[in-house]
């Protein structure tokens, strides 16, 4: 998953406003260079008419002089907010729509013009990537301006590096002029209050979902940090091999498959969290940030690089430390993910879904007929739990996640705990990939008794110690009770990797043994590479970051194209957006008794 390159400007502030938007930023608009004015004049520069209007009625004019000057009357409108075609132009008998990209028309608000100098809109996804609620391998997350690229299940760390450049580099080929992408996990540029545009998936009861799914994120957390984007590493194991493994290891057990993978799905699961510190010391690639990011935030710890950039001295990962995603309402109602049975995991995760919370009752489900979050829970569906890693279930046509979990049984692990790695073209790199197959193996063949209240209690302290501190000299975390360093439980837990890679292949071997030299070398971390550079070079995290940005733009527009893998991912674009307008036309409930029925069927 990777951040459209774009910056983000909000309105004029008030006199109250005391903001970070006050600071210079020499990659912005000057301060008395208003943004409104410099939109103007590149508008109009590029051959395009500035009407200004003192307020409503005369822009109703406007509207109405336009439409008829050009008959445009009959002609399809694209308009995505309600309150356009409701209030400003109620008496106009016109053709609006949701959903037709192809629409003669596209009326928007400020909310989507911005990009580069301030002047570029802020577009919606690319048409030409096709429908993000259809299409297998290129979609979006959280926001318009943030695609997800999914590739398919492969057996080996070549071809999933493959297929990922592959489809980056349709991606790029196919992105608006102005736009590219942004190579790191935490967002380039935000100014003032950030209006980041939220994902939409048409006018479908399923789009809706998604879109109304992430207007409750905005309004829960902030839209700020859903702009953070990461790596999701998917992973599983064979059926050949737990058969074999089963034999193995209990050839008398009467254990159906389903029970015998899940359980131990849900061990390696809990490893993971044990461990999982390590994955953010080694590939943390965050440990800076954009002031403007920090803008009406909470309070932090951060120290100044320079004018424009925050960062800790020893930090690996800020995205996953206290300023990333975080599930505080879970701790006051004294809801947690439970690892220690796949049942306990499911019925924790259903409790969170089904108890109210007090802060998400006063935001509302509903203001003006429109919704502002699916309900008031604590969560609002069970992905709504952040969590560094997940068990998955193979979904079959409408099953619902947690339904899928306890019908079918955990069908994968998801690592969510990587950064976007600025330093590797595609964030992420075969040598990686090996390391992280071979660290699964580990945690599926060490021991996993289950998690209790104390261990989860370090296991978050450990987790937020490595993401602020972990590069600093003689750093201790907490183990069974007492204190460890890093270095030496990093060396014990990198000898059993190393011991399970060999089981794996010469290549996985190598890949964790030139991995492993980072614990007692913490220079050649990501973090500490990007830090050390970054001085070296005297640039914030904006200048140094957004030179890989127009260097992997340059290189992936300068590839000679694949054909026959562009024609393949353009079947998928047209028939993802015949599948959206099926889905659309095979609607016949609404959306209120859609999401009642949906909840009704994961209980």
């Amino acid at each position: 998953m990777k951040k459209i390159f774009q910056s983000f400007f909000g309105s004029k502030k008030s006199n109250q406003e005391k903001d970070l938007s006050e600071e210079e930023y020499k990659y912005l608009p000057k301060k008395d260079e208003l943004v409104e004015d410099k939109f103007t004049l590149n508008f109009s520069s590029n051959g395009g008419k500035f009407l200004y209007a003192t307020d409503s009625s005369e822009c109703e004019d406007y509207f109405n002089k336009i439409i008829e000057e050009n008959d445009w009357s009959e002609k399809s409108i694209l308009c995505f907010k309600d309150s356009f075609t409701n209030n400003f132009i109620p008496n106009n008998q016109l053709k609006f729509n949701k959903s037709n990209l192809n629409s003669n028309l596209f009326i928007t608000d400020c909310e989507f013009l911005v990009a580069k100098d301030g002047s570029i809109a802020q577009t919606p996804h690319p048409e030409n990537f096709g429908s993000a609620l259809t299409h297998p391998e290129i979609t979006t997350d959280f926001s318009e301006a943030l695609v997800e690229i999914v590739t398919r299940p492969t057996k080996g760390a070549a071809e999933v590096i493959e297929e990922l450049s592959k489809i980056n580099h349709y991606v790029y080929h196919h992105l608006p002029n102005s736009e590219r992408f942004w190579p790191a996990s935490m967002p380039c540029i935000l100014r003032g209050k950030t209006n980041i545009p939220i994902a939409y998936y048409g006018e479908s009861n399923l789009g809706k979902m998604k879109t109304v799914y992430r207007r409750g994120l905005a309004n829960r957390y902030g839209s700020v940090m859903q702009a953070i984007a990461g790596i999701h590493f998917n992973y599983s194991f064979s059926l050949e091999f737990w058969d074999s493994y089963q034999k193995t290891i209990a050839p008398n057990s009467k254990v159906d498959a389903k029970r015998f993978v899940s359980r131990h799905y849900m061990g390696l699961t809990r490893n993971v969290l044990r461990y999982g510190w390590l994955i953010t010391y080694l590939f943390g690639a965050s440990a800076t940030v954009c002031k403007s990011f920090m803008q009406d935030y909470h309070d932090h710890n951060l120290e100044e690089f320079d004018d424009n950039t925050l960062y800790l001295p020893y930090a690996t990962s800020l995205r996953m430390g206290d300023i990333g995603y975080q599930n505080t309402q879970e701790d006051k109602k004294g809801v947690k993910a439970n690892y220690n049975s796949l049942r306990q995991y499911i019925f924790s995760l259903r409790a969170a879904m089904q108890s109210s919370c007090e802060d998400f009752v006063t935001i509302g489900t509903k203001k003006d007929g429109e919704y502002l979050q699916l309900n008031t829970n604590i969560l609002q569906i069970a992905n709504e739990y952040y969590s560094s890693v997940r068990p998955k279930p193979i979904i079959n046509g409408n099953d619902r996640p947690l339904g899928a979990l306890l019908n079918g049984g955990v069908g994968y692990i998801e690592l969510r705990s990587l950064d976007v790695n600025p330093l590797i073209k595609d964030g992420i790199d075969e040598q990686q990939v090996r390391f992280l197959e071979s660290f699964m193996l580990y945690c599926l063949l060490e021991e996993s008794p289950a998690i209790s209240s104390t261990e989860i209690n370090e296991i978050d302290i450990n987790a937020n110690l490595v993401a602020h501190r972990g590069r600093e000299p003689g750093l201790k975390l907490k183990h069974k009770g007492g204190e460890l360093s890093l270095k030496n439980w990093g060396e014990v837990i990198l000898n059993k990797i190393n011991i399970c890679s060999a089981l794996l292949s010469d290549e996985h071997q190598k890949s964790v043994n030139e991995i492993s030299s980072r614990i007692n070398n913490p220079d050649l971390t990501p973090s500490a590479q990007m830090l050390n550079e970054m001085k070296h070079e005297e640039k914030g995290f904006f200048e140094y970051t957004d030179q890989f940005s127009h260097k992997y733009q340059k290189l992936y527009k300068g590839m000679k194209i694949n054909d026959g893998y562009f024609s393949e991912l353009d079947k998928l674009r047209i028939l993802s957006v015949e599948k959206q307008k099926e889905i659309e036309s095979g609607d016949e409930i609404s959306f209120d008794q859609f999401l009642e029925e949906y909840f009704s069927g994961d209980k």
